[in-house]
């Protein structure tokens, strides 16, 4: 039996530690079998519905990054609204970002910042939920579950659980964030595990031969099953079971591993986050629809620039060598970056010389996928506290996110309840963008 595992744990200001496990799959047992999601992906293309080769790797900086030090240094503020990480200038005439970010500065032809993404839920769970589901779910921050499919599932539900082809997973998480499952959407449409154990038992446990031996005793067990099936249910097993070998023992794998990446490319990436970017370039190309990354500790309530020091240069060497790299291999109009967290910080520096908790307005950024990058994309007020263009919502992000992977804007399935719910109620993707 292949099962897949991942476990992820983390503490924000609230004292709220989130374990998250999923039991991916196994071969011909188990609730959710690999069989069953390429049997899934099959059905999606009964359908005929369109699928495009697009892909979204999505940063989720959790905690809660501060808006003014990574994207909206409003320098021209006073001193105790200003980033405390000063700023530097970028390839956009005229436009700058925080101070500790000089290689995605560099890269800025690639990206789009956003300076007007705004929402109404500052805390950890609620805002978590409305970003990453694009509905408010107040109760979140009681730890009560997420009541809506996230980006990844809605993904994983139109394109179909593994792609035709390779048979690699549509969804794949590196690690766990709050909301970002299928919720009523079902067990099948959640994500993939690539973090802590799902990573090293992608590796079979057995010799090959008795994986050869095993391959054989679900083909016999099939013929008797067919031979005892008159009516034709069985029908297809053979195929399905194989796919399910082949995902295991080919080259989809393969994408999983970075130690078959250039030396080169790797050491450019870095460590730890960079080698997440790293893999999710690899499974992007090998045909993923969609990425999480999380990577915390932004919740910075005192000593913001001693925090931010410690993590913002991992961010700016990863993410540029990303970009550099999805562009150098012609892969900028197939794969979409998004940077995001569950909201901003407060514009004030408090007396703990930090920010807190700010969804009036928060950290997005988008690079490649086919947008018209190079900008920045709306205005704030000169402190930097809400909105002075018009307000960008986790609506019309996913908007613009579906635009790219080519999502019907209208798409509806049925809850629970069997009522139709859109997956999209009112927003409408980013027109600077699209």
């Amino acid at each position: 039996m292949l099962s897949l595992f991942g476990r992820s744990t983390t503490r924000n200001c609230e004292g709220t530690t989130r374990r998250d496990f999923l039991k991916v799959g196994s071969l011909g047992l188990g609730t959710l079998a690999l069989p069953d999601l390429l049997r899934a992906r099959a059905a999606a293309k009964e359908e005929e519905r369109p699928v495009k080769d697009t892909s979204v790797v999505w940063l989720w900086l959790g905690g809660g990054p501060t808006h003014i030090e990574t994207f909206d240094p409003k320098m021209s503020a006073p001193v105790e609204y200003r980033s405390a990480v000063g700023e530097v200038s970028t390839t956009i005439p005229g436009e700058t970002i925080g101070g500790l970010f000089p290689q995605i500065a560099q890269n800025a032809a690639h990206f789009s910042f956003v300076r007007s993404f705004a929402h109404t839920n500052s805390g950890h769970g609620g805002g978590t939920h409305y970003v990453m589901t694009g509905y408010d779910h107040p109760p979140a921050d009681a730890n009560f579950p997420p009541v809506k499919p996230s980006l990844g599932s809605i993904v994983s539900r139109y394109r179909g659980p593994s792609h035709a082809v390779s048979g690699m997973p549509t969804y794949v998480k590196m690690s766990a964030i709050y909301g970002d499952g299928a919720a009523w959407l079902g067990t099948a449409n959640g994500p993939f595990d690539a973090g802590g154990e799902a990573k090293r038992n992608m590796s079979l446990g057995v010799a090959l031969d008795r994986v050869g031996d095993r391959r054989g005793l679900l083909k016999g067990l099939d013929r008797i099953n067919r031979q005892a099936d008159r009516s034709g249910l069985m029908k297809g097993l053979d195929s399905f079971e194989g796919q399910a070998f082949d995902l295991v023992l080919g080259r989809s794998k393969e994408a999983f591993d970075i130690n078959r990446e250039d030396p080169r490319i790797r050491q450019k990436y870095g460590p730890g986050l960079g080698e997440q970017l790293l893999l999710s370039r690899r499974l992007c190309e090998a045909g993923c629809g969609f990425v999480t990354i999380h990577f915390g500790g932004w919740d910075m309530h005192g000593q913001i620039v001693q925090g931010l020091k410690r993590l913002c240069p991992l961010v700016d060497r990863a993410v540029a060598a990303f970009t550099d790299d999805v562009a150098q291999r012609g892969l900028d109009k197939q794969i979409l970056l998004v940077i995001s967290g569950e909201f901003g910080r407060t514009p004030r520096i408090n007396n703990n010389a930090g920010r807190d908790h700010w969804a009036p307005l928060s950290t997005l950024a988008f690079a490649h996928g086919g947008l018209k990058n190079g900008q920045i994309v709306g205005e704030s007020n000169p402190k930097g506290e809400v909105p002075k263009s018009s307000r960008i919502t986790p609506q019309d992000m996913m908007a613009t996110i579906f635009t790219v992977l080519g999502v019907d804007l209208d798409l509806q399935y049925h809850d629970q309840a069997g009522r139709p719910m859109p997956m999209i109620y009112n927003g409408k993707p980013i027109g600077e963008l699209v």
